[in-house]
């Protein structure tokens, strides 16, 4: 693709807004990292159970990080053949359209004040409508009640909206607007399908759940494909004005960004909990055991995916680190772990905060079982690395049952991807390969490869497939006698952390 003074525009710019962070990559037409550039962004905790972000510090973060990976990489704007955007999901923000100032702090995915309408509408009989329509259950987590909440707390929020002079978005649709001049007001169907809003079958806001919350569909954004231009940038944010053609929810973006486009094909983020969403292709397949049914990132038309979540994850090794002090870093976790060939019967159940798939278990505890006087501190730290892998196998195993699909492998992503021991225990306790991929940025690798082909910079998604390179291929090493027997001691052990509050 030609830039404006003729010469090849050889890079995607990828965007990359997180809870924590708001960074920007670089990638070359091979798919390759050129340069990345990171800010951090302030958490903001008005009371207990809420948090905010500064809407004009999520766009000053993405915009300096953008600017710097650009001078790092001495690229100008007309290299830039197109830039993709991936973005914390659910987060809420309100601004005025026509002056583009946010009325208040964004609403963060994790804030609990819209807790108890949801326990509102539920007791109303309302889930199976909700989860009917958009594949979600009814829960603070989604933006839709969080929108109510602006609407009927901010003030002049309801005077806008009247006035038509409101907009109301998740991340992504507020960076579209910033990076624009607020010519735009447009997300795509991976963020829709996490508001509360978007009859994910219709592909369009659903009048009943915009009714039922008080939402004016003048408010929110025109939804527009995952991969495709959507608007071009104000020349005063780049210094020219380069396609804005991918847009997904971040981890949507790092299924699009591990090639996981057929059904059976899944990706696991190893974070602070693990994310595991499994392609489920042109079907929207309902989930029986309280997996979200959700929209994925396509380049072709509709898709859609379960996703199930871990809460603690990468958390429990923090915990071993930080409340132990077994460890002084995360990444001793492995070689404390490979100082014993097992964890001779310790079984750790790190349900901190409760259980998520499929036990849906708000009062589960933390448990450490199975200690004896011979149970030494490397026998936890491995026993922690086995549980992360357990309640892997628990979403897969309730995936497989929802989708009725057989997983072929499973991808992987995320910090606690380099551990190799976590890796291998991954694969025998599924009995399916574990891969990790060269290129772990899988999120904005994602938004890149969406861009990408949004404007022709990839000719096609098998040009984009045949990038996709193994940095590390785990196959499972225990029988299969063995693998069903260590999974039913987790159970037991699971059955004894199970509803230990409201003892």
């Amino acid at each position: 693709m030609n830039g404006s003074d003729g010469s090849m525009s050889s890079f995607i710019l990828a965007l990359d807004q997180g809870t924590t962070s708001s960074r920007a990559i670089l990638f070359d037409a091979a798919g390759q990292i050129v340069a990345s550039a990171a800010r951090e962004l302030p958490q903001i905790y008005p009371q207990a159970g809420w948090v905010e972000h500064n809407p004009d510090l999520i766009w000053q973060t993405q915009h300096d990080s953008l600017r710097a990976v650009l001078q790092e990489a001495a690229v100008g704007p007309e290299h830039i053949a197109a830039l993709g955007i991936a973005n914390q999901r659910e987060t809420a923000v309100a601004w005025q359209r026509s002056t583009g100032e946010p009325l208040g702090n964004a609403i963060v995915w994790q804030c609990r004040r819209t807790a108890a309408r949801c326990r509102e509408l539920e007791a109303q009989g309302l889930a199976a409508t909700v989860r009917e329509k958009t594949g979600l259950v009814l829960d603070a987590y989604f933006s839709g009640p969080k929108f109510e909440w602006i609407l009927q707390n901010v003030p002049r929020a309801g005077e806008l909206a009247a006035q038509n002079d409101l907009c109301l978005g998740t991340v992504d649709a507020w960076i579209i607007a910033n990076l624009t001049g607020h010519a735009r007001h447009a997300t795509d169907p991976t963020n829709a399908s996490r508001t509360m809003l978007y009859d994910i079958h219709a592909g369009d806001w659903d009048d009943g759940l915009l009714a039922l919350f008080g939402i004016p569909r003048e408010a929110l954004p025109v939804v527009a494909p995952s991969s495709g231009v959507v608007g071009h940038t104000d020349p005063a944010v780049l210094g020219a004005a380069v396609p804005i053609a991918g847009i997904a929810g971040d981890q949507q973006a790092a299924l699009f960004g591990q090639t996981c486009w057929q059904p059976g094909h899944a990706k696991n983020t190893y974070g602070t909990g693990c994310f595991l969403l499994s392609h489920t292709g042109e079907q929207a397949r309902p989930s029986q055991s309280g997996l979200l049914t959700t929209a994925a990132a396509s380049a072709n038309g509709p898709a859609y995916a379960l996703e199930g979540s871990v809460f603690v994850a990468g958390a429990a090794v923090q915990w071993l680190r930080d409340k132990l002090g077994v460890i002084a870093t995360a990444a001793e976790s492995e070689d404390l772990a490979r100082q014993v060939p097992d964890s001779g019967g310790v079984v750790v159940v790190p349900a901190f905060t409760g259980l998520g798939t499929p036990y849906w278990d708000p009062d589960a505890r933390g448990t450490i079982l199975g200690l004896t006087l011979g149970s030494t501190k490397a026998h936890i730290v491995r026993a922690t690395l086995d549980a992360i892998a357990f309640q892997t196998r628990d979403v897969v195993q309730t995936m497989q049952a929802d989708s009725g699909v057989a997983l072929q492998e499973l991808r992987a992503d995320g910090g606690a991807a380099a551990n190799a021991l976590l890796m291998q225990t991954q694969a025998d306790l599924l009995g399916i390969p574990v891969v990790v991929p060269a290129v772990t940025e899988t999120t904005a690798l994602g938004a890149a490869y969406l861009a990408g082909l949004g404007v022709g910079f990839w000719p096609d998604a098998a040009t984009v497939a045949s990038q996709w390179r193994v940095a590390a291929r785990y196959e499972p090493q225990i029988s299969a006698d063995e693998r069903e027997s260590r999974y039913a001691t987790w159970q037991r052990a699971v059955s004894r952390a199970r509803a230990w509050a409201t003892h």
